[in-house]
């Protein structure tokens, strides 16, 4: 028998939901949801960010979120990595959460759009100086064909971060990801999972149950 058969699918202890007591802004809900899940789980700020690639392919990678408000989801990374090549030709995004501890899980669809360039060098100046060192050594995603290269990248890079601490490597950026629909799903033992969705209408919310 497959092991995939057999592992569980939610702890034994899961969470209540009652969408009628749900807030008007998804974000109010979206941040309890988090704030909830950074006591029972590690990087709760962690969401897959999906794009489209030249092709019309989905492509989906791990991604931190900087800062969630009533003006959307926050995101930030290269805009000459693959990612940023493909928000700059696309920029139509599903953002998806999941906190397996808590049987839950939240989906975004919508439109992401650059930061100013001050926004967006204050967050990379306010990232760790391993992931500033990260960043600047460059080459995200090509082909790595010899790993004393990359050893020499990341001395540069180290040795840039500590003797130019503002340093802010072209084309990092920060963007405002403005949702149109969010879902919120939470598991239920009995498998008559919670749906909610928000549909963003002009300058407010429309939100409706769905069926599990």
């Amino acid at each position: 028998m497959s092991p995939l058969r057999g592992w569980p699918s939610f702890p034994d202890e899961l969470p209540d939901f009652d969408p009628a007591g749900a807030p008007e802004r998804p974000d109010a809900l979206f941040l309890a949801w988090l704030a909830d899940a950074g006591e029972h789980a590690l990087a709760p700020h962690a969401t897959i960010l999906s794009t489209v690639d030249f092709d019309g392919v989905p492509d989906a990678r791990v991604v931190i979120l900087k800062e969630v408000d009533a003006a959307g989801w926050q995101v930030a990374t290269s805009a000459l990595s693959p990612k940023g090549r493909q928000l700059a030709a696309n920029p139509r995004v599903a953002l998806t959460s999941f906190w397996p501890q808590r049987a839950r899980q939240v989906r975004i669809r919508g439109t992401a759009t650059p930061a100013t360039d001050e926004i967006s060098a204050a967050d990379f100046r306010e990232r760790s100086p391993a992931s500033r060192v990260e960043s600047l050594t460059g080459n995200q995603s090509e082909v790595l064909t010899d790993a004393a290269e990359l050893a020499r990248a990341v001395r540069a890079a180290e040795h840039r971060v500590a003797a130019e601490p503002d340093a802010v490597p072209a084309g990092w950026t920060r963007y405002l990801i403005t949702a149109d629909t969010v879902e919120f799903w939470q598991g239920r033992h009995d498998r008559q999972h919670i749906r909610l969705r928000y549909t963003r209408q002009g300058t407010g919310w429309h939100t409706e149950r769905l069926w599990p």
